[in-house]
């Protein structure tokens, strides 16, 4: 190495950055758009279980009705919908609005609570309905 390059600054990484929501709520709706290709498959899996037949059809709603079932379709239900959400964070930014940090954060952290609470609902209202 020369003493050019060891004089250059490092460059910032994770360990340097202080966490902040509109960043957080970036990276989770990176990991949410990974999440969804898992939970697409499990709504595959259940399209192809009903046209199959009553009996492969009533396996995979009973083992989508274990506690574990229901975990992870929670989990899949809350991935979309903080997904979408985080799609109508990014639409604003693409149309100009919503820039200023004070607001940005603001918008991230009602993301997480409004993701929480809609997921909520939905399954409230999910199981109201049976």
């Amino acid at each position: 190495m020369t003493d050019v390059t060891r004089s250059r600054p490092l460059s910032p990484h994770l360990q340097i950055y202080k966490p902040i929501p509109t960043m957080v709520m970036s990276i989770v709706h990176r990991i949410t758009g990974g999440a969804l290709y898992f939970g697409t498959i499990l709504v595959a899996w259940w399209l192809i279980a009903a046209a199959s037949g009553a009996a492969y059809y009533d396996w995979v709603s009973w083992l989508f009705g274990t506690w574990i079932g229901k975990l992870v379709l929670f989990g899949y239900t809350w991935a979309l919908v903080h997904h979408m959400l985080g799609g109508l964070r990014h639409f604003m930014w693409d149309l100009g609005y919503g820039y200023e940090k004070h607001f940005a954060t603001k918008v991230a952290k009602a993301t997480i609570i409004c993701s929480v609470a809609l997921t909520l609902l939905i399954w409230v209202v999910g199981y109201l309905v049976r």
